[in-house]
Formats: C-alpha cells, sequence, structure tokens
C-alpha cells in the first residue's frame, strides 16, 4: 500500500474516457481520496448531464471519499478563484487523514491553476464593462478576450456569460497589473497521469453515452430544473448537456435539432480537451500517457510503478 499524502496524482483526459473508473480503482488501491476536476459536477441536483456516476466511488464495498462535487448550488456561478480555495480545503483535509490526493478531472483550467502554483484573486462583477458588451455575438467577445494576456484567454467560453465573465476577469488582472502567478502557492510534488483514447472510440463512447444518458432521464433532469425555479439563462450557462436540452424543454429546437447539435458539441468539447492537455505538455507538465486500450490492471500497474 502507498500513502503518501504530499505528493498529487493526476488523473485527466477527455470526456468519456474513464477517468473517474480509473482514479477510484487506484485510490481503493493506495489509500487514496479523490478530488474532483470537473467544472460542473460542482453543482448540485445537475447529476446525469454532468456526469457524476457517483456508483463508481464504491470500490469492492469500499467508499472511496470525495472532494468538490455537489458542493453549490445549481444556478450558481462558480469560479476558478473559488476552486483554488476549495482546492486547497480539500487537500488539508486529505493531509490530515494521511492519504494520498488524486486529483481527477478533465477541466484544464482548474487542473493547470492548482499545478501551476498560483493563487486566483477574486474579481467582482464590473456593471460598466457589462453594459459595454451588452449585444454583442459570442465571436465578437472571443475576439475582444483574446486581446488579454492571462490565463483567461484559453477559458471556456462556449457561452455569452461564460466569455463575458472572463472578459472581466481578464481586464480586472491588466488594469490592477495583476501576473498569472501571483500570490504563489506552496509548491506540491505531483505525477500526472492521461487517459490516450483514439479519436473514433472516443467518438463512439461519447455517442453512446449520450444515448445512455437521454435514456435515464436527462431531459426530466433539466426539466426539474426550470420547475423548480431556475431560469433557461442559468442552464444555458453551463453549457453542453444543459444548453441544449434547456432550449429544447422550453420549445426553441426540436427533439433531433438539440441531440444532434448536443453530439455535435461534446464531440468539439473532448476535442478542445486534447487541445488543452497538449498544451499543457507544451508548458512544460510531464503527462505520463496511458493506452485507453490496456486493461484496468495494467493501468493501476504502471502507475504505481510510475510514484513509487
Amino acid at each position: 500500500m502507498i500513502t503518501d499524502s504530499n505528493r498529487l496524482i493526476v488523473v485527466l483526459g477527455p470526456t468519456a474516457c474513464g477517468k473517474t473508473h480509473l482514479a477510484t480503482l487506484l485510490a481503493s488501491r493506495i489509500n487514496g481520496q479523490i478530488i474532483s476536476a470537473d467544472s460542473r459536477q460542482i453543482y448540485r441536483r445537475m447529476d446525469i448531464g454532468t456526469g457524476k456516476d457517483l456508483t463508481e466511488y464504491n470500490v469492492g464495498g469500499k467508499a472511496i471519499p470525495y472532494h468538490l462535487i455537489d458542493i453549490a448550488e445549481a444556478g450558481y456561478r462558480y469560479n476558478l478563484y473559488e476552486y483554488c480555495r476549495d482546492f486547497d480545503i480539500a487537500m488539508s483535509k486529505i493531509a490530515k487523514a494521511g492519504d494520498t490526493p488524486i486529483l481527477c478531472g478533465g477541466t484544464g483550467l482548474y487542473i493547470e491553476a492548482v499545478l501551476d502554483g498560483y493563487k486566483m484573486v477574486e474579481v467582482p462583477r464590473d456593471a460598466s464593462l457589462r453594459r459595454s458588451l451588452d449585444g454583442k455575438s459570442l465571436e465578437e467577445l472571443r475576439q475582444i478576450l483574446a486581446r488579454y494576456k492571462t490565463l483567461h484567454n484559453t477559458t471556456d467560453t462556449s457561452t455569452v456569460a461564460r466569455a463575458v465573465r472572463a472578459i472581466e476577469i481578464a481586464d480586472y488582472y491588466e488594469r490592477k497589473g495583476i501576473g498569472r502567478r501571483c500570490n504563489e502557492r506552496p509548491a506540491r510534488e505531483y505525477t500526472i497521469f492521461g487517459i490516450d483514447i483514439d479519436r473514433d472510440t472516443r467518438r463512439r463512447r461519447i455517442s453512446e453515452r449520450l444515448q445512455a444518458r437521454i435514456d435515464e432521464g436527462m431531459i426530466d433532469e433539466v426539466g426539474r430544473l426550470l420547475a423548480d425555479g431556475l431560469h433557461p439563462d442559468d442552464l444555458t450557462y453551463y453549457g453542453l448537456e444543459y444548453k441544449y436540452i434547456t432550449q429544447y424543454v422550453v420549445g426553441d429546437i426540436s427533439f433531433d435539432e438539440m441531440y444532434r447539435s448536443l453530439e455535435t458539441a461534446i464531440h468539439r468539447f473532448a476535442k478542445r480537451q486534447m487541445t488543452w492537455f497538449r498544451g499543457m505538455e507544451r508548458r512544460g507538465f510531464d503527462i505520463c500517457w496511458l493506452p485507453y486500450d490496456i486493461d484496468d490492471e495494467e493501468k493501476l500497474s504502471r502507475i504505481v510503478a510510475r510514484i513509487s
């Protein structure tokens, strides 16, 4: 058994590659606890659409502790500053327990932020800036964001609301003269493992999983959130499943249009995830890629050998 609360193990990869499955098996093997690096699993009541699959956190009858899942209400707009703060809290809890922390997810921005050793500054809303951006298209907002020299140039801009927030943060950082690495956090040892899944297999798994989630009641989940009082714009903000299914539920698009658009959007999202991870390698992060098609035991053996 390996236990090292000072070393962070990272398991990353694109959507539908089996990250959580591998991370929970590893946690069971080495006395680990999972810290989620998924920007949408943060939210309560958003379960099917975010793919929480909480049953995977039970391995052979053993419950695997997890953190940063179900910590905010649906409708809230959680941000990177809060994630860095909550990540540090989770790391402290795991260290006190004497277990090994395993960061698992596909949100590259979150992963890179906590590995890169910098602390985000909380950014207030800027009503004047928001008024100046009102009515601009998503492409126009992305062009504005590209002018700023901060990490937020590469954040998620899949919706107008996200792009506006990214500009707001980038503008604040520039005006305040805040650099990427201000308020550096304590450096930690880490080892990164990525699941390398070929494009065709990834696309097949995404399509299969989308159909499975529709069958499991993903549309009903969105309907319940709207019935509970969430505004359609609040759900659209989260992108992907919640964007397109909300548009379908409120009658803006047909089922077929929703399904086709969502499937295409998820494929593109997975491609962007891989682009981010390859970018991390160019920025100096060493990622040990594990072939998707080797069995679980072989993956675990390679991880344990590397971290030992």
